[in-house]
């Protein structure tokens, strides 16, 4: 089977929940998100799922930061990547209205590829997919951030238009630090 984004529906949550007993974690800063999701789907799976698709953003209580603070949560998509079986994710988010995001949010875009899955170019090919699935968004560009350390996601954005726009130090939330921010100009605005 080809390589592609899905909707996370009742037929692929169960590679979902495998990934997450196998410790990889949805949140590359909070490997506990792991554990809160299993939860949540033992709780209620279909509100799970039907969560993951929250554009307005009010499914879902306030994200819970590195720093354990909380901040409202902003309307927001999750996708996963597939193989035939479960291989990552990748999610976007935004703020109605404006293309500035509040300084807790790092970008618009984030991704994460199961260890097992990794160096085969899901990211790539995910972030590539995702894009043009975004174009109900009145978004000139979309922004993703990364560390200066992580040359494979600096080549997954660049890979994808992306352009470094600047340097810039994290919030104490995020445990501070240096990031990088990069624009990736959308594709049905070229």
């Amino acid at each position: 089977m080809a390589f592609d984004l899905v909707v996370p529906d009742e037929s692929n949550l169960p590679g979902y929940i495998d990934a997450l007993r196998r410790r990889w974690s949805p949140s590359t800063m909070r490997p506990e998100a792991a554990d809160e999701e299993l939860a949540r789907i033992d709780d209620d799976p279909a509100g799970f799922l039907a969560s993951l698709d929250d554009r307005d953003g009010t499914l879902l209580p306030p994200v819970v930061l590195p720093d354990g603070t909380t901040r409202p949560r902003l309307p927001g998509l999750r996708r996963w990547m597939w193989d035939g079986e479960f291989c990552g994710a990748i999610n976007a988010r935004w703020q109605p209205g404006t293309v500035a995001l509040p300084p807790h949010v790092l970008g618009h875009v984030g991704y994460t590829v199961v260890p097992w899955k990794r160096r085969r170019g899901y990211a790539t090919r995910a972030l590539a997919l995702l894009l043009p699935q975004l174009s109900f968004l009145d978004l000139p560009w979309v922004e993703l951030t990364t560390e200066p350390d992580d040359v494979g996601s600096q080549r997954v954005i660049e890979a994808n238009g992306g352009v470094l726009v600047e340097e810039f130090e994290q919030g104490p939330e995020h445990g501070g630090g240096p990031g990088l921010r990069y624009r990736i100009t959308r594709p049905d605005r070229v």
